[in-house]
């Protein structure tokens, strides 16, 4: 199974709140609190986006992070990497710090690469801006609909 780290899942939440108010100064807490993620968690999450240079840190008593750049111009894959490292699906892919003991004799390796780029690619292409919108499900999904088979959507009679 593919799945992101807790902290990176954290992360996303807490920049997107961000990202609503770009240009806006956050304290460690007011984040925490916003996006309902412990404090020390907060504080490690917010330290690696520092040093990834997609936050901006600022001392002081008006002191905070801010995002380094606009939302729309951070990806959810740079999120990804500054706190879990390369995206790399398999110990063969380019990018991996693993390493894989049977990699020379594999026939696999070349197609892992062009799934993993294939992930890699999607990421790139979401921004921070694009998670910051809210979410509404389908149009066909809201208020008396629900879901009938093959997903398609039935209206409920009232």
């Amino acid at each position: 199974m593919i799945r992101l780290s807790k902290l990176t899942d954290y992360a996303v939440v807490m920049l997107s709140h961000m990202a609503m108010r770009e240009g806006e100064v956050y304290t460690t807490a007011r984040l925490a609190e916003r996006s309902s993620v412990p404090e020390p968690t907060a504080a490690k999450i917010l330290k690696l986006l520092a040093r990834a240079s997609l936050l901006v840190s600022q001392r002081g008593s008006n002191g905070g992070y801010e995002l380094a750049r606009p939302a729309a111009s951070i990806t959810v894959a740079e999120i990804i990497v500054a706190l879990d490292g390369p995206i790399a699906l398999a110990a063969c892919v380019e990018g991996s710090s693993d390493h894989c003991g049977v990699e020379r004799l594999c026939a696999m390796r070349g197609n892992w690469n062009r799934v993993n780029r294939a992930i890699r690619d999607a990421l790139e292409d979401i921004t921070l801006a694009d998670m910051a919108l809210p979410f509404l499900p389908p149009a066909g999904l809201r208020a008396g609909a629900k879901a009938g088979p093959a997903g398609r959507t039935e209206q409920s009679i009232s």
